[in-house]
């Protein structure tokens, strides 16, 4: 069991610090810049190479909402789910001081507003509001557990699950990065919301509710259309 929390660690941590360090450190200047195609890429790329790094040991959740997706849907024990869950915000809090750390190695930087918060109202990107954030996170969420338990399923090509879930995650960010700045994921907005402060901790609840709601419900859909396997093998 040890072993699976320190690979959920390591993994949550690594989704922290690639995705919002990308967007914290390497979007800023104009010429070079990433912008928010890049930041969604980063994230895609950062679930990809830890689910196969350590996805083995784990199973690769690295967010709260995957966990207690996976646990509705039946794959996943319910006695591992808090256990996971403090690993993963420890990882994600873990990465949001590292980031901290090297962010402000730059004269002038303020992490106030400016440390890929999640936020609706005026702290979203696009000024949308509470209900069109919330609504878009449980969308988003849902279907990311869909994908991870349609590419995990039997039946599927063995190995390319974590492709299939890393682009989905990058379509994610394409979709709602001007919404939300995507969360989907309660680690990655508690990460970074402790070193952002203001907005970020007061808003924080909607990035927990919404993509907990939407990963329950993403594992309700799922079982809904999943193949009976029993069938299959007749």
């Amino acid at each position: 069991m040890l072993k699976k929390l320190y690979a959920e660690f390591i993994g949550t941590f690594w989704l922290v610090l690639g995705g919002c360090g990308s967007a914290v450190l390497a979007t800023g200047n104009l010429d070079v810049g990433i912008g928010w195609l890049g930041v969604s890429l980063a994230f895609g790329l950062t679930v990809l190479t830890m689910a196969y790094a350590v996805g083995g040991i784990s199973g690769g959740h690295f967010n709260p909402a995957v966990s207690l997706g996976l646990m509705v849907a039946g794959k996943f024990d319910r006695a591992e789910l808090i256990p996971y869950w403090i690993a993963q915000v420890l990882g994600a809090i873990a990465a949001g001081f590292i980031l901290w750390i090297i962010a402000n190695g730059a004269e002038g930087f303020s992490s106030a507003g400016n440390f890929a918060l999640n936020g609706y109202g005026l702290a979203s990107p696009g000024g949308y509001g509470l209900f069109a954030a919330l609504v878009c996170e449980i969308v988003m969420t849902a279907m990311f557990l869909l994908i991870i338990l349609g590419a995990t399923s039997k039946g599927v090509p063995a190995g390319f699950a974590p492709i299939a879930i890393g682009l989905g995650l990058t379509l994610i960010h394409l979709i709602s990065i001007p919404v939300t700045n995507t969360s989907v994921n309660p680690a990655r907005s508690t990460g970074v919301a402790l070193f952002g402060g203001g907005t970020a901790m007061l808003q924080l609840w909607l990035f927990w509710v919404a993509p907990l709601a939407g990963g329950a419900l993403g594992a309700i859909i799922w079982k809904m259309i999943e193949p009976d396997q029993s069938e299959d093998a007749n």
